[in-house]
């Protein structure tokens, strides 16, 4: 069995992936970042940890051939399909009150928000939002391992881009389609993604 959903620009998504079925990300226009939390769906108190994930990687940037470690150093999530490269792990998601601090702007809800919508649908919460991954995004380290002053550069994806996990456990994913305007990150007009669960790749 096949499920897509169309996830609107600035919109969410979550679900439950079984064991060894496969979630495909499409940006079907091009530069747009998908933040991306993931935990045991049977367990939530184990979640994806950054820590571990970039310790296995040896990279700041996850692509295909990677896994996503849980709290528990077991694999929640593998790629076994990228076509953009580089993922970003360190920039975080946005959210009402970050876009306050970093651009001086009021009432501009981000993926912060969106997880929080997410997670109710599985009595999960505030407490239970990580460092997450942003699929489609970059945030470039200098050579003095400082980071540009956006934070963000402008997503170098192509439209059509995909990158394709596969379950190594029953897992929760939290998805948010990033509604950001105040950084380059979806260069300025966020837009639509699909999400797709299927048995098979």
């Amino acid at each position: 069995m096949t499920e897509s959903n169309l996830i609107a620009p600035g919109g969410y998504w979550s679900g439950v992936i079984p064991q060894g079925h496969y979630l495909r990300i499409t940006d079907l226009e091009g530069g747009q970042g998908v933040d991306f939390l993931c935990y045991n769906a049977d367990n939530p108190d184990e979640r994806y940890h950054a820590p571990n994930t970039l310790k296995a990687a040896l990279t700041l940037k996850l692509t295909q051939g990677h896994a996503l470690y849980s709290d528990e150093a077991r694999p929640i999530f593998s790629i076994i399909e990228d076509t953009f490269g580089g993922h970003d792990t360190i920039g975080g998601c946005c959210s009402e009150a970050s876009n306050r601090m970093l651009y001086a702007v009021d009432g501009a809800t981000g993926c912060r928000e969106n997880f929080l919508k997410g997670l109710k649908a599985f009595q999960l919460g505030r407490k239970d939002i990580v460092p997450n991954i942003n699929f489609f995004c970059d945030v470039p380290v200098t050579p003095e391992r400082k980071l540009v002053d956006t934070v963000f550069v402008a997503s170098k994806a192509r439209p059509g881009a995909i990158v394709t996990l596969q379950a190594n456990m029953n897992a929760l994913a939290v998805i948010s389609n990033c509604p950001q305007i105040n950084n380059p990150c979806n260069h300025g007009a966020p837009t639509a993604i699909e999400i797709r669960v299927s048995e098979s790749a």
